[in-house]
């Protein structure tokens, strides 16, 4: 590898973006967090359920008094409606199928009520809150998400209380002084954590209403029975119970109609709590201050309902995405390998002849010297005709000394000044004897036959480059067997599909074959990107010529042995495909040869490698949220499925690349872990780009694991060791 030069006036530290990413992360992981509590962490169910636990604290006073209660005081009082007044309450609401129908057979009747409504029911349905007060009933509390109070810690009971008071405030502008726990019943049957949670309440100003009737419509036992038990059997004033909201109240609404007019008719007065007992107005304006703190309650509980739903349908796209990627290349690769089988490239071709023209085989290296060698050799012992040129890029080390003291024929030695890698490259173009050229890494080793099936696409004349097949070497421990992993299923899948699709965005530079003519056209090899082998494969590409993928032509190279030293190496790649990407977006609109490089190979590059990873740590985020408030076992079923279909794309790759599967069982932890890394290179990547910073090149870490591959056979070294690195 060479090294670019450096521009120290334009490459700085980037860190900012990491601010913004854990900033944004954070604000997902509240709102996410905000709609679990609103929506799933509780419900509205059945307000019947027996209540337990001791009731030793709870005064006699109010045990055995009335249904409201005033327990601001250390000397907690109780009222009951008075005598043939009904005071009619429903919870649970607002419902908008069955609150309109019971506030028009309310004002049939010309009868008030007290609705005591769930908060997250009322941010979701405002308008009906509203309308409850327009028309003159009365709203209380029934806590946010419908919680037992009694049961739950002192920090969520008064969070309960309070937004649910804070919904109200911003659907009506008023704040009202009652408050319903949800589950309660009567007096008697109030225990001690239920005493507790009414003393919290009312040191904030709330008097508890419970109920001495219970309709049951809850059961929906049938319009008469419930017509039945909202009749009362004496004069005594009552308290009594419906709902409009948390099921099917049908029963409710027509057993209310004819309950109305046979209670008024008995001498009743049916009406709302306050009035019942005398309270007066139980509702109040409520301040400025209120009403803003209600409004950004309430707007960020729905600004999260609205992230949860477009992160729901991005990842319903999402999986569509990943899943239509998978079928398309494990289908493609199929077509791909029955094409090589029958000896073509091309899908509607004759065979073609065999090339066996000599070939110039180019190594650019800078600081090589403990792979150098190994390379050389190994291009050497090709069973095809090849001039090797190694030019060294002003290394510091004993390269170009390693290569010439090799006595090796057909090999030259050009040294210049340091001028980065793509210069490194047109030296070596310029001084190529043949027509066909083979560029490879300096870190990187041939099989014997690794150039002969390289170069025989270039039989056909519209075949302007053909990458090969790179292998890790260094697979041992599990970031090898990672990086194996995604060498044989992530780039060589998609370079079959790239391949039959005629849209190649990149020819590796571990190997890759040229034809000198198509290079000249170019003007060469560029210098504007960090990804010199893809923006040179686009320039091709958008030139006319065609690129395709040779999968027996194999060449050997060291893949970082540290997650930093890995970091380095995709942050550069990925900001230099960018780079490659902005440049040729002109390809888009193009026709021919670059179009489809345009509308295929970057469009494909966009979605895959740069969207799908910047929404991933969302992914990984919804995941938590979904074990913790949906349903765990459903969320982790989903994850072993998509690792399933992971793990069978796995499988295939391998079996066409003639890889044992051992590695493969590295691939669900390479799901967690490393996939994280590869997401984070590329956010990082994109700020970097957005910020308008320069990258500069880095040399990349030698460890000496090379040997050159003889001719005896693919797997026979002739082992060349080195401690040195460059």
């Amino acid at each position: 590898m060479t090294a670019q030069p450096r521009d120290s006036r334009r490459c700085r530290p980037v860190r900012a973006h990491w601010v913004v990413l854990a900033a944004v992360l954070f604000a997902l992981a509240v709102a996410l967090l905000v709609q679990g509590y609103t929506q799933h962490l509780a419900g509205i169910g059945d307000d019947s359920v027996p209540a337990s636990g001791s009731a030793a604290g709870v005064p006699s006073a109010v045990s055995h008094g009335g249904p409201v209660i005033d327990a601001r005081t250390d000397r907690p009082r109780t009222a009951s409606p008075r005598d043939r007044t009904l005071a009619l309450t429903f919870d649970d609401g607002p419902d908008p199928a069955w609150t309109p129908q019971i506030l028009a057979v309310l004002r049939k009747n010309h009868v008030h009520a007290t609705f005591f409504v769930v908060g997250t029911a009322a941010i979701a349905h405002p308008d009906l809150v509203r309308q409850i007060v327009d028309d003159g009933n009365e709203v209380g509390v029934h806590t946010l998400t419908h919680v037992d109070l009694g049961a739950a810690p002192p920090w969520r009971r008064q969070l309960e209380v309070q937004t649910g008071q804070q919904a109200i405030i911003d659907a009506t502008g008023r704040a009202t002084a009652l408050l319903r726990p949800p589950y309660s019943s009567e007096n008697d049957a109030i225990t001690d954590n239920e005493w507790t949670a009414i003393r919290d309440a009312a040191n904030d100003g709330y008097l508890t209403v419970l109920t001495t009737t219970d309709s049951e419509d809850w059961r929906r036992p049938g319009v008469p029975a419930i017509a039945r038990n909202l009749t009362p059997t004496g004069s005594a004033g009552q308290v009594l119970l419906m709902h409009d909201g948390g099921g099917d109240r049908s029963q409710t609404v027509a057993a209310l109609d004819q309950t109305l007019g046979r209670l008024s008719a008995g001498g009743y007065t049916v009406t709302t709590v306050g009035d019942a007992v005398g309270l007066g107005q139980t509702m109040r304006p409520a301040t400025r201050l209120e009403r803003i703190g209600a409004a950004a309650t309430v707007w960020g509980i729905r600004l999260s309902d609205l992230a949860v739903t477009l992160i729901t349908w991005a990842l319903v796209l999402s999986g569509v995405v990943m899943l239509i990627r998978a079928v398309l290349v494990v289908s493609v690769a199929a077509r791909h390998h029955r094409l090589a089988h029958r000896g073509r490239h091309r899908p509607n071709g004759p065979a073609l002849p065999p090339v066996t023209e000599p070939v110039t085989v180019i190594v650019p290296a800078y600081n090589e010297a403990a792979g150098i060698e190994a390379a050389v050799r190994s291009i050497a012992a090709s069973t095809h005709p090849v001039e090797i040129i190694v030019v060294d890029d002003g290394s510091t080390d004993d390269t170009a000394s390693i290569v010439e003291a090799l006595g090796l024929p057909s090999v030259r030695v050009i040294r210049q000044p340091n001028g980065g890698k793509p210069t490194a490259l047109n030296t070596g173009i310029q001084a190529a004897s043949h027509d066909l050229i083979v560029m490879v890494d300096g870190d990187t080793v041939f099989e014997p036959d690794t150039v002969r099936a390289l170069v025989q696409p270039f039989a056909d004349p519209r075949v302007g480059a053909v990458s090969g097949n790179t292998k890790i070497n260094n697979r041992g421990g599990i970031l090898g067997a990672w990086q194996h992993i995604e060498y044989v299923v992530g780039f060589n899948l998609d370079r079959r599909l790239f391949d039959i699709a005629e849209c190649m965005p990149t020819v590796p530079g571990a190997i890759g074959g040229f034809r000198k003519d198509a290079l000249d056209r170019v003007g060469g090899v560029s210098l504007d990107t960090l990804a010199e082998d893809t923006d040179l494969t686009m320039s091709l590409c958008r030139d006319g010529w065609r690129v395709v993928y040779r999968d027996d032509a194999l060449a050997w190279t060291e893949a970082p042995a540290s997650l930093a030293a890995l970091w380095r190496q995709r942050y550069r790649w990925c900001y230099g495909t960018m780079q490659a990407m902005w440049k040729h977006r002109g390809a888009i609109v193009q026709r021919g040869p670059a179009g489809k490089l345009g509308r295929r190979g970057l469009g494909y590059l966009l979605v895959l490698q740069v969207l799908l990873p910047l929404f991933a740590p969302v992914v990984d985020i919804f995941a938590i949220y979904g074990i913790i408030f949906l349903d765990p076992v459903r969320i982790i079923g989903l994850w072993c499925a998509f690792l399933l279909v992971q793990l069978l794309m796995a499988a295939y790759a391998f079996r066409l690349d003639k890889e044992k599967m051992g590695a493969l069982w590295t691939l669900p932890l390479q799901q967690v872990v490393y996939r994280q890394l590869m997401y984070l290179v590329v956010l990082q990547s994109v700020f970097t780009a957005l910020a308008g910073i320069r990258l500069r090149w880095q040399s990349m870490e030698r460890y000496g694991t090379l040997h050159a591959r003889t001719a005896q056979g693919p797997r026979e070294a002739a082992t060349v060791s080195s401690a040195r690195r460059g």
